[in-house]
């Protein structure tokens, strides 16, 4: 028996193990210490009442024999996927048959999962810093990974390469780490740089509710050209605070067709065998959100979160600190003052203010000398917070 050698590349630990065992470590010897959390991006908020109430409701009919439902189908019900085209519709303005919609337990699965799709000949081009799972999934599989490099000159936002030739694009917008938005033009040359390399773009657009900018797209799809080369993956994690229940979808055009070939049909092929479904329940709880009150109900609690970016972007004003995101995004992402290294500024700024973030080198190369902040705290605990690290800044 061989194992797979390409787990040796990997990093030996993942970057918010890393950071829970610093806490740990940091609490245990000092068990008094108030710490107040803006590093990993979870949601605090409960789950809006009409989400909740339709939970509750499919509970009830799974205790019943009369409406109790087993295996679902493989894609998603038809009811979850219908309601997620009508959203693209009525408030992204982009078509999507309902069979171009699959239903997932997340985009962090999807965005690993969907590279079965291809060989590992294939090169990978992902921007640095990055979401970490990203580059993870492509190690794994030992494929070639080439990096499009973020820089504050290029405000975290890198264009494609020019000489370069990529076979899958990987793009965050709003984007995790940094919080930076692509514009519709901005994605537009990305769209142009994929078709004309016969690439396919696999679109993360998981904070696609933060959006605010008028020229910046909820939907990669709202940009000409993208149905023939982009895979679109999205979550309810941030819109819905479904962290815990785990729902989301992929989104594959039939008009996607690299190398002359059915992409969907074979991303169905995948789902069919490999995948059972998200459970009945949580599609119904997911269906809720895109009614109009779920949507209302459920976007209060993302304005909610925007008010928490907005006060600790506030703090980082008064100290004059450079930042990007905290607009189209819960996430900020901030020089670290004084020339420290990110796990320095991570550690001075636990001790000290008793504040923890998230270290910008986890997310790569060019990553180190940031750090992210996140939003999505209590909203008292995040003036706090703030409060703090004007102080520590100040100190600097």
């Amino acid at each position: 028996m061989q194992l797979n050698p390409n787990f040796a590349n990997l990093s030996q630990s993942y970057l918010f193990t890393d950071i829970a065992r610093r806490v740990a470590a940091y609490k245990e010897e000092h068990p008094n210490a108030d710490i107040i959390r803006l590093g990993i991006g979870d949601v605090t908020r409960p789950l809006a009442k009409p989400v909740a109430d339709a939970l509750c409701a499919a509970g009830a009919e799974m205790a019943d024999a009369a409406t109790f439902m087993g295996y679902g189908p493989e894609h998603g019900y038809p009811f979850l996927r219908e309601a997620i085209a009508n959203y693209y519709k009525t408030k992204h303005g982009v078509t999507l048959s309902p069979d171009e919609i699959f239903v997932s337990d997340g985009a962090k699965s999807d965005c690993g999962n969907i590279l079965e799709l291809f060989t590992a000949d294939n090169t990978a081009l992902i921007p640095d810093p990055v979401y970490p799972a990203y580059v993870d999934a492509n190690v794994m599989d030992g494929r070639r990974i080439e990096y499009v490099s973020g820089t504050r000159e290029n405000g975290f936002l890198p264009a494609p390469p020019e000489g370069q030739k990529a076979d899958i694009i990987y793009l965050c917008s709003p984007n995790n780490p940094t919080g930076a938005a692509y514009t519709k033009k901005q994605l537009a040359a990305w769209i142009r740089y994929a078709y004309s390399s016969g690439a396919v773009i696999l679109f993360d657009a998981a904070y696609e509710c933060f959006v605010s900018d008028k020229d910046v797209p909820h939907s990669v799809y709202e940009v000409e050209g993208a149905k023939e080369c982009v895979v679109e993956i999205c979550s309810l994690s941030k819109t819905a605070g479904f962290t815990g229940l785990r729902c989301g979808y992929t989104v594959v055009p039939k008009g996607l067709r690299p190398a002359g070939e059915d992409l969907r049909g074979m991303w169905s092929r995948r789902q069919q065998a490999k995948f059972n479904e998200v459970p009945y329940v949580v599609q119904r709880a997911a269906e809720a959100v895109f009614t109009p009150e779920g949507l209302k109900a459920s976007f209060e609690n993302v304005d909610y979160y925007k008010k928490n970016a907005a006060v600790i972007a506030k703090a980082l004003d008064k100290a004059g600190v450079w930042y990007s995101g905290g607009v189209n995004s819960p996430y900020l992402w901030l020089a670290c003052p004084g020339n420290l290294t990110s796990w320095d500024f991570f550690d001075k700024l636990l001790a000290e203010a008793g504040v923890v973030g998230t270290p910008g080198s986890g997310f790569g190369k060019n990553g180190e000398g940031y750090f992210r902040l996140t939003g999505f705290g209590d909203a008292a605990r995040t003036e706090e917070a703030a409060q703090r690290l004007t102080a520590f800044l100040k100190k600097l």
